[in-house]
């Protein structure tokens, strides 16, 4: 069984075959584009308009993007996050770029989908059919992402139309976009925010440039008295700053699956290409250090696919009682791609200047990877919001029915009402100890249930006072812990769904054990860690995974080793 993504032997995870031919016409169109043609393009910085056509002409992101209401009857359309995911994945496989532009159409239509503005909505479905990519216009050069301090004024006219005024930075597709869902201030007295859309062919939309050096465009772009009519305005109010949000939770989910695909595509071509070397007199797979880099690697990546499926599951099936998501979302996309940017780190070290060679997608990997874990919130922002459910998390757990495996063939429409994004401190979660304690004969998980414990026991007893609660370099490899607890959950509840082989199993609570003692050890570094709490990190630390050569043998063997040649992309 090969876990990673295979495109020669695509096997999708959708059961319909509207979504397996989205699957497979992506595949070809990007293997009869070749490699050469890829790694072409990525260092020339070109525009990527055939793949645009290619979108626009199959109806992909039509398909994909238009829940069913406003499908005009295509079967096909709906707002369906496992297919997304699966989608995000596969496009990151052959160019994070490609799937940049499908994120940021995401992002663009989240304010669209959520608006009550139905002529709006009945625009980009429209738009969508005809092939049009979508924006949003939210950062802003001095303030980024803080749209507290946003500057762009929308401002009222006697004829009871208004004039848009103000510059946006940081905007993905700006450069054509049919619809930039763009967030303003109205300047009649409330300050209100508001989204209100705008479209890049206006002589008032002033497009100034490309602000990073890449294929993707990522445009700043100015609004000069650009003129706003009654169908143009979607939310205003407490509205407007929830759609802002909420739509960075749906677009966030995204990031996760991303990371997994290039990382995904550099692992084949990193094994291939070491496997069929000969240094010293011995292949360099059969050194040690090699062989340990790969396995740390391939495993590193079941788990990144493990959690993800599995929070897929939770994101599908929430509601206004059920925001369990609100954790699982951030967790992924702080922890799935920085676990990829880990493998990433482990393959260059064993590949070395291969991995600078223009012609190699491992080369375009290596650039892009360091993205996915700074877009829609940094690694440290992130880690900050998952703190803010972690008493409840180990303190205050409730009872939920289960919820299964979910590809069924719905809208998740619950995504376009989140509601207020308030109250994550009262957001309860299901148990985290029994999916443990059901895998404890596996040797390593029994060992990282003993961390947890201390890890528990260190909160409970000997917590953060104030001072270390508001100092991000105490706090944050505090959530950084909590955040592989709640990884290690949806890696075991997915396990059981994908009966996976339990060597596997043992294996990837290896390096969560090894990663749970290394950011132990940064608490009891710092200065004003109490000897209490270095007493915890101590024991936490002290803790090792238990060793087994012949399990770790029996999964290089059967797993890891024999993806040598097992894809290689068309020339």
């Amino acid at each position: 069984m090969n876990y990673l993504l295979q495109p020669k032997k695509y096997q999708s995870l959708m059961s319909d075959e509207g979504s397996k031919a989205i699957m497979d016409k992506t595949i070809a169109f990007f293997e009869k584009m070749g490699k050469t043609r890829i790694t072409e393009d990525y260092n020339k910085k070109v525009w990527y308009r055939e793949f645009i056509d290619f979108i626009g002409k199959e109806q992909i992101f039509a398909k994909l993007l238009t829940p069913s209401q406003y499908g005009g009857g295509d079967p096909d359309c709906r707002w369906d996050t496992a297919r997304n995911s699966e989608y995000s994945e596969l496009l990151a496989f052959y160019g994070l770029g490609y799937w940049y532009c499908f994120q940021v159409s995401i992002l663009g239509l989240g304010p669209i989908w959520m608006s009550p503005n139905e002529k709006a909505k009945q625009k980009a479905a429209d738009l969508l059919k005809k092939g049009a990519i979508f924006a949003f216009g939210l950062s802003e050069k001095t303030h980024g992402a803080d749209i507290y301090s946003t500057e762009t004024s929308l401002t009222p006219k006697t004829d009871g139309t208004w004039v848009a005024n103000g510059e946006k930075y940081y905007i993905g597709n700006g450069n054509e976009a049919e619809m930039v869902s763009t967030l303003g201030k109205v300047k009649d007295g409330t300050d209100d925010y508001t989204f209100f859309v705008t479209n890049y062919r206006h002589k008032a939309y002033e497009l100034k440039k490309n602000v990073i050096s890449h294929q993707e465009y990522v445009s700043n772009f100015a609004l000069h008295d650009y003129p706003i009519g009654e169908d143009d305005i979607l939310s205003r109010g407490p509205h407007a700053w929830d759609s802002a949000l909420n739509t960075v939770n749906i677009g966030k989910f995204n990031i996760g699956p991303a990371s997994l695909g290039v990382a995904e595509h550099c692992f084949y071509e990193a094994i291939t290409h070491a496997a069929n070397r000969v240094l010293y007199g011995i292949p360099v797979t059969a050194m040690p250090h090699v062989k340990k880099n790969f396995m740390d690697a391939w495993l590193r990546i079941v788990g990144m696919k493990l959690y993800q499926r599995r929070a897929t599951d939770y994101f599908r099936n929430a509601t206004a009682q059920d925001r369990r998501y609100l954790l699982y979302n951030p967790t992924s996309k702080m922890k799935v791609t920085l676990q990829a940017e880990d493998v990433i780190n482990l393959l260059w070290e064993v590949i070395a200047a291969k991995g600078f060679e223009k012609d190699t997608y491992f080369s375009l990997g290596a650039s892009d990877i360091r993205g996915p874990s700074k877009l829609e919130g940094t690694v440290h922002v992130n880690v900050q919001l998952i703190r803010k459910f972690m008493k409840n998390y180990f303190f205050n757990a409730a009872a939920y029915p289960p919820v299964a495996p979910d590809f069924s063939l719905k809208d998740d429409l619950f995504l376009f009402n989140q509601g207020p994004t308030k109250g994550l401190g009262s957001v309860q979660f299901h148990d985290y100890k029994p999916v443990f304690d059901a895998n404890k004969q596996l040797p390593n998980v029994a060992i990282f249930i003993k961390q947890i414990e201390l890890f528990r026991e260190l909160l409970e007893k000997a917590g953060p006072d104030k001072a270390q609660d508001m100092d991000p370099l105490f706090s944050l490899p505090l959530g950084e812990m909590f955040s592989i607890v709640v990884y290690g959950q949806l890696i075991l509840e997915q396990a059981k769904f994908d009966n996976i082989d339990p060597d596997v199993l043992n294996q990837i609570f290896d390096f969560m054990v090894r990663d749970f003692a290394r950011f132990a050890l940064q608490i009891y570094g710092m200065h004003n860690t109490k000897d209490e709490q270095r007493a915890y990190c101590k024991d936490i630390m002290l803790i090792k995974a238990a060793g087994d050569d012949a399990q770790y043998e029996r999964v290089w063997n059967k797993y890891v080793y024999v993806l040598n040649g097992e894809y290689a992309m068309n020339e």
